[in-house]
């Protein structure tokens, strides 16, 4: 029964050294990825918030409306 759980434990061990290896091998092109796709949602922000990028922006004072304060 002893023998059973030190090669459980044993095979655990080895799981979480091959899967730590192959994780860090793999690192660079997930980081490479994910590069990619932050600055494919940074360059989509303006479009999906409504600011064009060539008509230069307006501040949030400059377009203020008092008639919507509730307050």
């Amino acid at each position: 029964m002893i023998t059973l759980i030190v090669a459980g434990l044993g095979l655990l061990v080895l799981v979480a050294i091959v899967v730590g290896v192959v994780e860090a091998a793999q690192a660079p092109t997930w980081r490479q990825i994910a590069a990619e796709r932050r600055a494919r949602w940074e360059a989509e922000q303006p479009r999906l918030h409504g600011v064009d990028a060539y008509s230069g922006s307006q501040s949030y004072d400059d377009s203020y409306d008092e008639s919507w304060d509730d307050d």
